[in-house]
């Protein structure tokens, strides 16, 4: 099954900057590019860490206050993050700053997968790296969001040509394929009642697909059949098929 690839939706001018850069002067790019964040790179464009206006704004946060008196007594900072925050606090370079090591993704991943990654990390861009895992771009949130203003038309060809006719080896018009605003409504009879989870399972990942109305029927219910017998089963449907 085919999907959209990171590369299809990156930005390939990227901003970046170097770990020598100045707190200024990375407030100064995220302020003329009208950006959030970027990527800090080496000389060989590796991608060493990652800058955005949260770690500016430690900065600015955890800074002491000069009119605010010390505490008597202070207590020890032993959380990993608590000693984070202090560090940047005290940070005048990009390198002291920056959050690392780096979240980054491949050209050739797909948008599901950055997605995923990009929720698990809760991050909000992420830096797209080659083979040889140098900075060729950077994907947003926004970017891959782009996979849902596809066309309903275009959802419905690829749920017909790749689920009915390239999965299930089915005739075109064998099941009633409607789209609307991304929701797929599936309607018909399948041969078995296994071949409806099917084709619910892989039509959700056609990108773009919002939701799956399932309105499927089936003529047998092979539920009953041992492993051995599904096995069996496939195999001789797979080989008539081919005839």
């Amino acid at each position: 099954m085919k999907h959209r690839k990171v590369g299809t939706v990156m930005t390939t001018d990227v901003v970046r900057t170097t770990s020598d850069t100045s707190f200024k002067e990375v407030a100064q790019l995220l302020n003329r590019h009208r950006i959030s964040g970027l990527p800090v790179v080496d000389d060989e464009q590796y991608v060493i860490g990652v800058l955005s206006e949260t770690d500016l704004m430690v900065r600015q946060a955890e800074a002491e206050d000069p009119y605010t008196p010390a505490p008597a007594h202070r207590r020890p900072k032993l959380l990993r993050s608590t000693r984070r925050r202090a560090a940047k606090a005290k940070a005048r370079t990009a390198g002291q700053l920056m959050s690392q090591p780096a979240v980054t993704v491949h050209a050739e991943d797909t948008v599901a997968e950055a997605a995923r990654t990009m929720a698990q990390h809760r991050v909000e861009r992420l830096p797209v790296v080659d083979e040889e895992e140098r900075l060729v771009g950077i994907v947003t949130r926004r970017d891959l969001l782009q996979v849902f203003l596809r066309p309903d038309d275009e959802i419905r060809h690829d749920v017909i040509h790749e689920v009915l006719v390239q999965t299930l080896w089915l005739a075109p018009q064998t099941i009633a394929v409607e789209v609307l605003d991304g929701v797929v409504t599936l309607r018909g009879q399948l041969e078995r009642l296994s071949d409806i989870p099917i084709a619910v399972r892989m039509t959700r990942q056609i990108d773009g697909v919002v939701a799956v109305v399932d309105k499927l029927t089936y003529r047998l219910d092979d539920s009953h059949l041992r492993p051995s017998d599904e096995a069996l089963h496939g195999i001789a449907d797979d080989w008539l098929r081919r005839l």
